[in-house]
C-alpha cells in the first residue's frame, strides 16, 4: 500500500500553488514525495506550569520535535528569507531574563547539552535537591542565611522580604530577648506601634574584691521626638559600658550609676548633632532632638542600686510574697508632680490625659538633667523588675506587679520577663514593652534591713 503523502497547498521550493494529488511541482519539478510529514501538533503550555519534557533522541539532542526544514531554507529565517525574531522565555530563578534584552543561548534538556549553533535557548536543568521530587531533599542554605518566618523556605532579601513568598519579615528589634546568668530582659514592639523604640542592656562584671555585680538598663524612646529608637539604643549601650568600666575600678555602685546616666545623656545629645540624619530617618516627624527615658539597677555587694530619668520604673518583689512589694522609683511626669504638690490624688492624676507627659528625659532639649539614684539593702531575697511604662500601665501598683510575676522568677528570670511582657500584650499592647528581671540574693553573712 502506497503511503499517504502530506497534503500541501504550495510547493516547498518555489511556493507555487499545487493541485490535489500532484507528485511533482509543475513549475520547478520539486519531488513532493520527499517532503517529510508535519510534526504532530502540541498544545500550548502555560508559562510557569511544570513541564514533562520528552526523552530526547540520541541524534537530535533537543528532546523536542524538530520543525521540517524546506529545501533552500536558512535556519533562523522564514520561508521568504527574513530573519526571525528571537523570543526569550523567562523561568523563575535569580538569573532568569526576559524582554528585548534577554540573551539567547543553546537549548538544553535536563541531562543533555544543546547542539552547537542550534540557535535554541538554554534552559537550566532543575536541581532535584531543591525540587523535593523523586526523593530529592531541600538544599541546605548557606550558613548565616535568614529564612522566612512565614514559609520557612525562602531566603530574606536585604529589604526584609521573603524571596519565595514575599512576606515582610519582622525587624530585629520587634522582639528581643537576652538571658545572662541571673539577669534577663525581653522587649517587644507591642500591638499598636509600627516599630520598637525601647532598648535594654544586661551584663555582669566583678568588683575589686572579686564579688559579682549584675546590671540591667532599660530605656524608652520618646515617640514625639526624632529618632527615639536610636536614642534608647545609644543610652542603654552607653550606660552599660560606663558601669562595666567603673565598677571593677572600685567606684561605689551608686556613684557609678550617676555617672552612667550622664554618659547615656551625652550619647543621646550627640545624636542631635549628626547633620541630616533626622530628616532622612523620618521626613514626616517634627525635628525635636532625639530623646528617651532610662531606668537601671545594679545588684552588687549586698546592695541594690537604682537610677532613673523619666517615667520608666523599678519594682521590688520579695520571693516570700507575704512580704510587701514596693516601687523603687518616682516618675518624672506631670501626674507625679500633681500628686507631690497635693493638687490631685494618684488615681485622679493618672486618669488625666496629661498623666504621661514627662518632665525629665535624656536629650539635647532637656530643660535640666537631674539623674535620680537610690541605694537599698534588702533583708530578704527577691526580684527587681526594671521596666518601661508599656508594662507598668497594665500592672501599676506594686501589688499588681507582684501578682503577675511568676513565683519562680528568681530562678527563671527569662521566663519571668516573658510572662510580664505577655501580660502587657494580653492587656492590649498599646505601647512598646520592655522589662528586665534581676534577682537579688541576700549575702551569706546577712544584711540589715532597708
Amino acid at each position: 500500500m502506497t503511503p499517504q503523502m502530506p497534503q500541501l497547498s504550495a510547493c516547498p521550493g518555489c511556493k507555487e500553488p499545487l493541485e490535489s494529488g500532484d507528485l511533482f511541482c509543475g513549475a520547478c519539478g520539486y519531488d513532493l514525495s520527499a517532503v517529510p510529514a508535519p510534526p504532530k501538533d502540541h498544545p500550548t503550555i502555560a508559562m510557569g506550569a511544570p513541564v514533562d519534557w520528552p526523552e530526547a533522541p540520541e541524534a537530535g539532542g533537543s528532546g523536542l520535535p524538530a520543525p521540517a526544514q524546506r529545501p533552500g531554507e536558512v535556519p533562523g529565517t522564514d520561508s521568504g528569507g527574513r530573519q526571525l525574531p528571537a523570543t526569550a522565555v523567562r523561568f523563575d530563578g535569580p538569573d532568569a531574563q526576559t524582554g528585548p534584552d534577554a540573551q539567547p543561548g543553546p537549548a538544553a534538556v535536563p541531562g543533555r547539552a544543546a547542539p552547537a549553533g542550534s540557535g535554541d535557548f538554554e534552559l537550566a536543568a532543575p536541581d532535584p535537591r531543591a525540587s523535593g521530587h523523586a526523593g530529592g531533599h531541600a538544599a541546605t542554605p548557606p550558613a548565616g542565611t535568614k529564612l522566612c518566618v512565614a514559609c520557612r523556605a525562602g531566603h530574606v532579601d536585604p529589604d526584609g522580604y521573603c524571596e519565595n513568598c514575599g512576606h515582610a519579615q519582622p525587624r530585629e528589634r520587634d522582639h528581643m530577648e537576652q538571658e545572662l546568668g541571673s539577669v534577663a530582659a525581653v522587649s517587644d514592639r507591642g500591638l499598636r506601634h509600627h516599630r520598637n523604640e525601647d532598648s535594654f542592656a544586661v551584663s555582669s562584671t566583678a568588683l575589686p574584691d572579686g564579688s559579682p555585680a549584675v546590671i540591667a538598663i532599660v530605656c524608652d524612646g520618646v515617640s514625639s521626638a526624632t529618632r527615639p529608637d536610636d536614642a534608647s539604643s545609644a543610652a542603654a549601650s552607653s550606660a552599660n559600658e560606663s558601669l562595666l568600666a567603673a565598677l571593677p575600678g572600685g567606684t561605689h555602685p551608686q556613684q557609678a550609676m550617676h555617672e552612667a546616666i550622664l554618659a547615656a545623656a551625652s550619647a543621646v545629645n550627640s545624636l542631635a548633632a549628626e547633620p541630616g540624619q533626622a530628616m532622612e530617618h523620618d521626613p514626616h516627624r517634627h525635628q525635636n532632638a532625639p530623646a528617651c527615658t532610662l531606668v537601671g539597677a545594679i545588684v552588687a555587694a549586698g546592695l541594690l542600686v537604682v537610677g532613673w530619668v523619666g517615667d520608666s520604673r523599678a519594682y521590688w518583689v520579695p520571693d516570700d510574697r507575704s512580704g510587701p512589694p514596693a516601687r523603687l522609683t518616682e516618675d518624672d511626669s506631670w501626674a507625679a508632680q500633681m500628686v507631690a504638690a497635693g493638687l490631685m490624688s494618684e488615681a485622679e492624676a493618672y486618669a488625666d490625659e496629661r498623666a504621661h507627659a514627662i518632665t525629665g528625659w535624656l536629650g539635647a532639649d532637656a530643660y535640666e538633667l537631674e539623674p535620680h539614684t537610690a541605694s537599698f539593702k534588702p533583708d530578704r531575697p527577691g526580684v527587681v523588675v526594671v521596666c518601661t511604662d508599656g508594662l507598668w500601665n497594665y500592672a501599676e501598683a506594686p501589688e499588681d506587679m507582684a501578682q503577675v510575676l511568676p513565683q519562680d522568677a528568681a530562678g527563671r528570670p527569662l521566663h519571668g520577663a516573658q510572662v510580664l511582657v505577655g501580660h502587657a500584650l494580653d492587656g492590649g499592647g498599646h505601647d512598646n514593652v520592655t522589662v528586665a528581671v534581676l534577682p537579688f540574693a541576700v549575702p551569706q553573712q546577712g544584711a540589715g534591713s532597708a
